[in-house]
């Protein structure tokens, strides 16, 4: 049997200015979040790209908060990074919520084209989030800031504002 390999990135080259990405956070696992967020950080810095960070209550939240940024007129950002992470409890209660977080990040990007990066760890346990939040190739916020830089390049490619 063999070993399956997390795949290398390499830093996404990006035309134009440095892009503006606005990170929407649930760092209700700080531990976990905070190590998605370093890892786009590194990603985000490999591409030139500035970085603005807010919080948000908790996984449930990230729809709503990445709906109002594109709906705010004062600033521009390039590009949307949401990092939380939901553990399974004994109740139907992870199912729910991690549908409608899911459900509602896809229905706002598919419906304005914004340029985003959907980094929601759904876990059975604390230890998987940890795993995949680690500073090592398997980080799942640097691979998120990866897919969204990625993103942003087609926008750009394809001239949409």
């Amino acid at each position: 049997m063999s070993t399956i390999h997390a795949p290398t990135r390499e830093a996404v080259r990006l035309p134009g200015p440095p892009p503006r990405i606005l990170l929407i956070q649930a760092p209700y696992y700080e531990q976990v979040v905070g190590g998605m967020r370093q890892g786009a950080a590194a990603a985000f810095a490999e591409a030139g790209a500035s970085m603005d960070v807010v919080d948000v209550a908790g996984g449930y939240e990230l729809p709503a908060a990445l709906r109002m940024a594109l709906l705010q007129k004062s600033s521009r950002y390039d590009g949307y990074l949401l990092l939380g992470c939901v553990v399974k409890g004994e109740t139907d209660h992870y199912t729910f919520i991690c549908d409608a977080i899911s459900h509602g990040v896809m229905a706002i990007s598919a419906e304005t084209g914004a340029a985003v990066g959907f980094g929601l760890l759904t876990v059975d346990t604390l230890q998987q989030a940890i795993a995949r939040s680690s500073d090592d190739k398997h980080n799942k916020g640097a691979e998120a800031a990866h897919a969204l830089l990625m993103q942003v390049a087609l926008r750009r490619r394809w001239g949409i504002q």
